[in-house]
């Protein structure tokens, strides 16, 4: 019945005020008239004198009548089914994510509720919820390790793209996202750019996340970052990871803190963004929402209504009273004595 109401509504409902003079004159209808001149004890003898009144004409085409006066006052108030339509329009922001899955992410250097939890589990979680908190905004995801791989095109689709990013897996017995192993950055600042090019959009930014430092591909990190100077393209860099966390031996034989620290700030600073190191939950999740008041979008929002005349379903049903009232009373007029 609620939703009935969300979408009913009258355009002009001021007619509806006329409904209390039409009550009125039904009320004064059915009051007791004046007094009768001429008293009989017994109405029995007057039978005789003339035929009974017909009441029926009376007690059926008047209602029908007053029916068709009743939905008249309702149609002149205009009737309208209502429904609204949000248009979201936004200033346009398009984001490349470049995410890490080189095995180094496996590392569980950080503590959520007191439990050691893997870089990626986390990386992800909190990507999840930047993700989620810039509907208007167009983005896409590119994983990396010893080379990079779209995950998901730029898109308006969040939930397709929140699903691509949990889809992302490290390469473990040969099932990962990506078989080729290492930190190709240079390359994955490559891909993001390449697909942000190409686009019509008042700002392109790439996040970089990564726990590493590039040893793969076949551009440097610095030549991809410059390119992106050249396409207006700013990249956030992240590096997570704590200073204890080491890069276990089943993956290196020497394991060392992999971090190139002094790169990523500089290819934050050659495109006018910014650098940060996350070494625990709290700060990488402060991280990225410095990053998403940085990067704004600017989004407004314009209601649609669109109303459909119920007007002519009133009028098909004034006229079907008025006439069944005129009909019945022309078949059956009421008798005088």
């Amino acid at each position: 019945m609620s939703a009935f109401f969300e979408h009913f509504h009258f355009a002009q409902p001021g007619w509806l005020l006329l409904l209390f003079p039409a009550a009125l004159l039904l009320l004064l209808r059915r009051g007791r008239g004046s007094d009768a001149a001429v008293l009989f004890p017994n109405l029995s003898v007057l039978v005789s004198l003339g035929t009974r009144v017909r009441r029926t004409a009376w007690s059926v085409g008047l209602p029908l009548a007053f029916v068709a006066l009743l939905l008249a006052i309702t149609a002149m108030a205009r009737p309208v089914w209502r429904n609204e339509y949000q248009s979201r329009t936004a200033s346009g922001i398009d984001i490349m994510i470049a995410f890490d899955v080189s095995l180094s992410m496996k590392i569980d250097d950080f503590i959520d509720r007191g439990q050691h939890v893997q870089r990626i589990v986390v990386a992800k979680r909190v990507v999840d919820d930047f993700i989620s908190r810039r509907p208007e905004d167009r983005m896409g995801l590119v994983a990396f390790a010893g080379r990079p791989r779209d995950a998901s095109p730029i898109t308006l689709d969040h939930q397709w793209l929140r699903n691509a990013l949990d889809e992302i897996r490290l390469n473990e017995a040969d099932r990962g996202t990506i078989k080729e192993q290492g930190t190709a950055i240079g390359s994955a600042l490559a891909a993001a750019s390449v697909r942000l090019e190409a686009r019509d959009a008042k700002s392109k930014v790439i996040v970089l996340i990564t726990d590493g430092a590039s040893n793969s591909g076949k551009i440097s990190p610095l030549e991809a970052a410059e390119h992106a100077k050249t396409l207006g393209i700013k990249i956030y860099t992240v590096a997570i990871g704590t200073t204890e966390g080491r890069v276990d031996q089943t993956i290196q034989r020497f394991p060392y803190q992999e971090f190139d620290l002094p790169t990523l700030e500089k290819i934050a600073k050659m495109t006018g963004a910014e650098h940060y190191w996350a070494q625990d939950l709290a700060t990488l999740e402060s991280t990225f929402k410095t990053i998403d008041r940085l990067e704004k979008t600017d989004a407004k929002s314009l209601t649609v209504i669109d109303d459909t005349e119920l007007f002519p379903w009133f009028l098909a049903a004034i006229l079907l009273a008025a006439f069944a009232s005129a009909l019945f009373l022309a078949l059956n007029p009421p008798l005088t004595s």
